[in-house]
């Protein structure tokens, strides 16, 4: 038997492990902070959700309150309130009257509104469109 500087009798060297079938291969595991890199990188590149509210509604009324707009509310049960917008919140809008008293509307009683200026139709279509015309 011969002996090597380095090498202890009966060890296995790499050829006899590739003969044999064998070879020690070092497990590689990340560190945590790589994995948390990893996982920012992920949800950086994810979208985020939409809002919830656009504000879209919030701007319509504040353009027709600042431009005192004749509008038109019909509300759930088919009556028409005329009159212009002067204060709104999540809830209700207040509808300004000229010859009547003034209304707090609750929103959630309101079908749908228009300006007066815009042709009047059965509630069906759309205001400004005419129906069988699409």
């Amino acid at each position: 038997m011969r002996f090597e500087r380095g090498r202890m009798p009966g060890s296995n060297t790499r050829a006899g492990n590739e003969e044999t079938g064998m070879i020690n291969r070092k497990l590689i595991r990340p560190t945590l902070s790589e994995i948390q890199d990893q996982m920012g990188t992920r949800m950086q590149r994810r979208k985020p959700a939409p809002p919830e509210q656009t504000n879209a509604e919030n701007f319509y009324y504040i353009k027709q309150m600042q431009a005192r707009t004749p509008m038109v509310v019909v509300l759930d049960t088919g009556d028409e309130i005329r009159g212009v917008i002067e204060w709104y919140d999540k809830n209700c809008i207040k509808v300004h009257r000229a010859n009547e008293p003034n209304l707090l509307i609750m929103k959630s009683a309101v079908r749908f509104m228009y300006k007066q200026s815009e042709n009047k139709n059965n509630g069906d279509e759309l205001p400004g469109r005419e129906p069988g015309n699409e």
